[in-house]
């Protein structure tokens, strides 16, 4: 029988349909043509190259950054039955050897590569030598200087077309504006290919952003009341603060690792090895982490720091609720966050042209950070997508913020930093305004200033408040010397006026325990719950024996349609979800044993 994509889909993956564009990419590579995808984490982007590689003679030869993880995806793939192989600079010479062999003999279906290893003039030689069913350029936003991470080594895959002109060519990427977008494509010389973009819509993850108190207190309490015991993701914004987090989480009873690109390479190997095989890890990570990360059951992403960009935002809580199952997105910030993306932005070395994109992008994140309507719509039209103006899953339609006219407020904050000179940071003008007895304020003479006290009816966490939102909407600007001073803006001229009202919105505590309180867990009757606890118990010993993340055996969703559905034959086996005719011979009669043992006693 001729293969198609769906009996690939069928024999191999073990689904019995296609999602959105994916049959369409499929077929698109298949007759030879070029594509351009977007999809969203958790999308389903790998079976867009690797369907079409398989049904293909020769090699897809797949080019990603991800090197730390390009042994987990061969290894998932040696379990579906798929010949697969990486190179890349983590093999010693005679592992180089053996796959460029393999490769040359046509006993690979798919090859992992890094970029910097592919344009080597070796590595093209070799390629040249044998059949090639496509190239598939992963985490393709990483050639546009527009976008938000950048690699240089990706500016020279232009080759790809001059090199190899008859091979196709899929780039895909899950975050890119409409300007990131049209320079994939111009670099890549893809601007005849097709293009495919998916809905940006992630709906099973709750969106929750709020001010900073007290971090570390708000990330426990968010912890133990919606996700003891669930594996996730706590990005810090520096590797000191992710040490220092992930040691206070460990004392604080969670199975807590830090990652950054200052721990040692076998240390940060370890630790993303415990993350995908061990349950209910949490990692603490700067964003040198996640890309590529496949773990399906991760149940929540924190951001202890505000994210550079949307882009970034949208492409880290993505890791959360990969499975389709509920999942959280949780983000907390203050107008110290703001101050110091502010000053890291001006004082970096790019152009002007860079500066000015990467200020637009922080502006578009404080944007979504501070408005009282739907966060989930505010995100899709960031990426032009249409959506309905109100989600349903986010903090501000669950719990609508209130505003407040703060007019008065704002004119006695901004006449405050400019009766200072302008030279102060937020905590100084704080003690001014509330009228504080201090040796900074005495110091400078402040406590004769005609502002000096007259905020003493508004609270420090109040005032906090303000500072933060007129620093978003840009009525205040951050020195960057180092010493977090404001200054006024032009567009303060008519509020001081008093010819401009001001609505700001009304900070509030947290609501405790808005989603789940209990561990994630498939929604199964109590009488089921042993069985799915066998199922899980022998995944994880397979997974152990071969080495690879219990998902890679069997995801939750398998097993819980295995619980369901109670396949007593092989045949019956083959129609659950997941389960494709290798792994059907590897593992089908352990799993049925099993459920054999519960059926019959």
């Amino acid at each position: 029988m001729t293969e198609t994509p769906l009996t690939i889909l069928e024999r191999v993956f073990g689904y019995h349909s296609f999602r959105g564009h994916q049959q369409a990419i499929i077929e698109t590579l298949w007759h030879g043509n070029d594509a351009l995808v977007l999809m969203p984490t958790g999308g389903g982007k790998s079976l867009c190259y690797q369907i079409p590689a398989l049904l293909h003679s020769g090699t897809g030869v797949v080019i990603s950054p991800l090197i730390a993880l390009m042994q987990d995806q061969v290894d998932a793939l040696h379990e579906l039955g798929v010949r697969a192989g990486f190179l890349n600079s983590s093999l010693g010479r005679e592992d180089i050897i053996a796959t460029e062999q393999a490769l040359l003999h046509g006993q690979l279906d798919l090859l992992y590569i890094a970029p910097e290893r592919l344009t080597q003039q070796r590595t093209l030689s070799l390629l040249k030598q044998i059949p090639l069913a496509l190239f598939a350029i992963d985490e393709a936003h990483c050639v546009s200087q527009w976008g938000h991470d950048f690699r240089s080594e990706y500016l020279q895959l232009g080759l790809l077309h001059e090199q190899f002109p008859d091979v196709p060519r899929i780039a895909l990427t899950a975050t890119a504006d409409m300007r990131t977008r049209e320079e994939i494509a111009r670099r890549l010389q893809l601007t005849d290919a097709a293009h495919f973009v998916s809905s940006f819509d992630r709906p099973n993850i709750q969106y929750r952003i709020t001010q900073k108190s007290n971090a570390r207190q708000q990330l426990l309490r968010f912890l133990r009341a919606e996700h003891p015991g669930d594996a996730g993701i706590v990005y810090c914004l520096s590797r000191n603060k992710v040490d220092t987090t992930a040691e206070w989480l460990q004392q604080q009873g969670f199975n807590a690792l830090p990652y950054h690109a200052g721990l040692p390479a076998a240390q940060r190997r370890d630790h993303q090895q415990r993350f995908l095989r061990e349950d209910g890890v949490i990692m603490v990570a700067t964003i040198a982490f996640g890309m590529g990360i496949d773990k399906p059951d991760v149940r929540f992403v924190a951001h202890l720091d505000l994210p550079k960009s949307i882009e970034g935002y949208y492409q880290e809580t993505g890791r959360a609720g990969r499975d389709g199952e509920p999942a959280t997105a949780w983000l907390v910030y203050g107008v110290e966050d703001v101050i110091k993306l502010r000053q890291m932005l001006e004082g970096s070395a790019g152009s002007e042209d860079h500066k000015r994109s990467e200020r637009q992008k922080l502006d578009a994140m404080l944007g979504l950070c501070e408005i009282v309507s739907c966060r989930r719509h505010a995100l899709l039209t960031y990426f032009g997508e249409a959506s309905d103006a109100q989600c349903g899953n986010c903090d501000a339609c669950l719990h609508p913020a209130r505003t407040w006219d703060a007019s008065d407020a704002v004119r006695k904050a901004l006449s405050c930093v400019y009766r200072t000179g302008q030279r102060f940071g937020v905590n100084h003008l704080i003690d001014v305004l509330r009228g504080s007895d201090n040796e900074k304020v005495r110091q400078f003479g402040h406590q004769h200033l005609s502002t000096y006290g007259i905020g003493s009816d508004l609270p420090t966490a109040g005032w906090r408040s303000v500072f933060r939102q007129l620093v978003a909407r840009g009525l205040l600007r951050v020195d960057v010397d180092g010493y977090g001073a404001l200054h006024l803006t032009e567009a303060c001229r008519p509020i001081l006026r008093g010819e401009e009202a001001v609505h700001l919105r009304e900070d509030v505590k947290e609501a405790a325990e808005r989603s789940r309180s209990k561990r994630h867990q498939p929604a199964l009757p109590e009488e089921d719950r042993p069985l799915w606890e066998a199922l899980r118990k022998l995944r994880k010993t397979l997974a152990d024996e071969h080495g690879v993340p219990p998902y890679v055996i069997f995801n939750d969703r398998t097993l819980t349609e295995m619980v369901e559905r109670r396949p007593l034959k092989e045949n019956e086996l083959l129609s659950v979800t997941g389960v494709g005719e290798t792994k059907l011979e590897r593992f089908g009669d352990a799993f049925l044993e099993v459920i054999r043992e519960f059926e019959y006693g």
